[in-house]
């Protein structure tokens, strides 16, 4: 299985860069970063405090990392314009030298579409707008001109030079949704969910389907999950921790059942394991200790 790390983009610049540094040394495979101008609040209201771009971020980390795959999870196209989306995974893929994955979503955080004015749609139509974005993002990756006239997108003979190290550059759908699911099975290379092994293992047979629909062998498409992982000292400390964490999306316990669970991930068919940092410590020195951990005793024993 492969592992990859993500982290909360709060965090400062120069905390992130070194962070990813010491995870790319340890051996880790892959580093994600949320495409989020702000933190979600629950009553949709913007929320102030630092919050850094994922596409700046991941340029800078593209040039000073050297094996970590790179991606963006995920941008949402109510956001950004697909050509806009399409010229930036090039770029990025050219200065990472064929390192980046391109996640990509129908959006859906309220507080920034209403902070910054733009149109969240209701479901149909947000999804009409995703469908239509990826295959123009999916054209432009790799054909030489992309000509696309839809109800949301008009696109005229477009260039988008230079083309991607990687053919094709791939893109990753994070959904659980029927509609995007076969979305996912037309265009994307790369599929990702939240949820417990109960959750996600049903959310991967959708996708299962969503491919035989579509005509599409399942095999094909790269799977990831994540769940917020809790490491505790002791099955005691587990126990009375998992009362208050949120049950659908977290994964509690000593390092030997974390290793139980990544082997129910495994089981389900699951490629990847992304490991956010959001409950794995307080400070960056207390994060590196639990991804070490994480690393030495439970992605150890799926290499």
């Amino acid at each position: 299985m492969y592992f990859s790390a993500w982290a909360n983009s709060a965090h400062p610049w120069t905390e992130v860069r070194d962070f990813v540094s010491e995870v790319e040394n340890m051996g880790w495979d892959g580093f994600w970063y949320a495409d989020h101008y702000m933190p979600n609040t629950p009553d949709g209201e913007p929320i102030g405090g630092n919050f850094n771009e994922c596409f700046s971020v991941l340029s800078a980390l593209a040039a000073t990392t050297s094996h970590l795959r790179l991606g963006s999870l995920v941008t949402p196209t109510t956001v950004n314009h697909p050509a806009l989306i399409a010229n930036r995974a090039a770029t990025i893929d050219q200065i990472s030298n064929g390192r980046f994955v391109l996640g990509m979503g129908a959006g859906w955080q309220i507080n920034e579409h209403k902070a910054f004015g733009i149109e969240l749609f209701d479901a149909k139509p947000r999804v009409d707008r995703f469908a239509e974005a990826i295959e123009i993002v999916s054209s432009m990756l790799s054909q030489e001109r992309t000509t696309f006239k839809g109800e949301h997108f008009t696109i005229t003979n477009a260039p988008c030079e230079p083309k991607p190290v990687q053919s094709p550059l791939p893109i990753l759908v994070g959904t659980g949704g029927t509609r995007m699911l076969r979305l996912t099975a037309r265009f994307a290379q790369e599929w990702n969910t939240w949820g417990t092994p109960e959750v996600a293992g049903g959310v991967i047979k959708k996708l299962r389907e969503a491919c035989e629909k579509e005509g599409r062998d399942p095999a094909t498409v790269r799977t990831s999950v994540q769940p917020l992982f809790f490491l505790t000292p002791t099955e005691d400390a587990a126990e009375k921790l998992k009362a208050h964490v949120p049950a659908d999306r977290a994964v509690v316990g000593t390092p030997s059942q974390i290793v139980d669970a990544v082997a129910e991930y495994k089981a389900l068919g699951f490629d990847e394991i992304c490991v956010p940092d959001f409950t794995m410590g307080a400070t960056p020195q207390e994060r590196l200790e639990k991804y070490g951990i994480f690393w030495n005793e439970v992605a150890s024993q799926f290499r």
